[in-house]
Formats: C-alpha cells, sequence, structure tokens
C-alpha cells in the first residue's frame, strides 16, 4: 500500500515534551564517517567473502573494508 494510502488521521501530534525527549536512532557516529560506495563483485567471491566474515563473526562489508584497508597501506 502506498503511503498516500494511509491514514494517518487518528495518530496523535507529538508534544514538544515529546519531541525534546526523543533520540536518533540508528548507527551511532564514530567520528570515522565511511563513504557509500557501489562495487561489482562476482557471486562467488562474494558468497566466500560472506562465509570467512561469519566464520569470524563480524559482518562481510567490515571485513571487504579490512582486506581492502591492509593491502591499500601494504602497497603504498
Amino acid at each position: 500500500m502506498p503511503d498516500s494510502q494511509i491514514d494517518f488521521s487518528d495518530i496523535p501530534e507529538a508534544t514538544d515534551e515529546q519531541l525534546k525527549r526523543m533520540r536518533r536512532v540508528g548507527r551511532p557516529s564514530s567520528g570515522m564517517v565511511k563513504q557509500l560506495i557501489a562495487i561489482r563483485l562476482s557471486p562467488r567471491l562474494l558468497a566466500s567473502l560472506r562465509k570467512m566474515a561469519a566464520k569470524q563473526g563480524k559482518p562481510y562489508q567490515t571485513l571487504i573494508h579490512e582486506l581492502l584497508e591492509k593491502a591499500a597501506f601494504r602497497a603504498a
């Protein structure tokens, strides 16, 4: 159902007090913001990286970042 068809009329507006108490939800800011990119990997390579990451108990994107960082600084 598209948002335009949702009836929000029975939801009360938030009070100023409620708005003051609201907190941001999501990833905490670490001070080390990463840039979002798109990269094409073969399904076989991606599956392998995901398995490696799972064995190490970390997200596969974190593993890819670590591997690229090591390779980049080793080559420099």
